[in-house]
């Protein structure tokens, strides 16, 4: 299989574990020890490899969508170096060092992902999304292609509250769905406008606006403070054993500054592991 050189160290199967430790997600598929993930039409089936990962097939249109996938945008080796200084996060990072946090490929499906997400717990909005990949999406061999925004657009409420959805959430798919929003045009945009293009549709939140930054877009600072899943991590490796409110976990990522994202996902990554 074709070589994608990635920087060392790098753990594919560290780096995906998120994608397995709350169910399958049929569109980043970790199957018989690797990842599939659909490109283009075609199943793009990723492995680790030394120096990288094999990737087959592998061409000029598959190459940055799996960069993409595996955080190839993340300075980890300069946040390693940061880490080094932060006794905790030495700590992380020795334990977990090759966790190259993935990342959405979409903006469509990142923000679709995060509303399945609200307010219920990561293993039901796995089931839930897996429910609507199943039902909009498109099977090629062992993933399927995450619906198209096209495809969710045509769809009404009821058929997607009949998956799983809570009437609303199904209202806020479609909205985003067809809004005239340019989605992909966001990456051009600072933090601050980000946040404030996406907060003016219906049902995307702060929450889901940090977690875009963070999880599509690899914005260095982004910090979910929001997020109660960060704020346990937080809680665990910093409130000496009390609960930390949101307003002490937005204040404690000062202190990571300008790593803020990457902070977060070793600290969730460290909750995970010593669950």
């Amino acid at each position: 299989m074709p070589l994608l050189e990635l920087p060392e160290p790098y753990d594919l199967e560290l780096s995906t574990a998120r994608y397995r430790a709350f169910g399958t997600d049929l569109a980043n598929l970790w199957h018989d020890g690797g990842l599939h993930r659909v490109v283009d039409g075609r199943e793009v089936r990723i492995t680790e490899s030394a120096g990288g990962v094999a990737v087959d097939p592998l061409d000029a249109r598959i190459e940055p969508v799996v960069r993409k996938l595996l955080g190839a945008e993340f300075d980890v080796d300069d946040f390693y170096a940061f880490a080094a200084t932060e006794p905790t996060l030495a700590e992380l990072a020795a334990d977990l060092r090759g966790l190259r946090p993935p990342l959405a490929v979409e903006p469509f499906e990142s923000i679709v992902t995060s509303i399945t997400a609200q307010q219920v717990s990561l293993h039901a909005a796995f089931a839930i999304r897996n429910r609507l990949i199943e039902r909009f999406g498109v099977r090629v061999e062992h993933a399927y292609a995450f619906p198209t925004r096209e495809r969710l657009a045509l769809a009404e409420p009821d058929e997607i509250a009949a998956i799983g959805f809570s009437r609303r959430k199904a209202e806020y798919v479609i909205n985003l769905a067809r809004s005239d929003l340019d989605l992909a045009g966001l990456a051009l945009l600072p933090d601050d406008e980000v946040k404030a293009a996406l907060t003016a549709l219906p049902g995307i939140g702060e929450w889901t606006a940090d977690w875009f930054l963070a999880r599509h877009l690899a914005r260095p600072r982004a910090w979910p403070a929001g997020d109660l899943g960060l704020r346990k991590a937080v809680t665990r490796f910093y409130g000496e054993g009390r609960d930390l409110t949101t307003g002490e976990v937005r204040a404690i990522g000062e202190r990571f500054e300008p790593f803020q994202n990457l902070t977060a996902h070793y600290l969730l990554a460290g909750l995970l592991r010593d669950a």
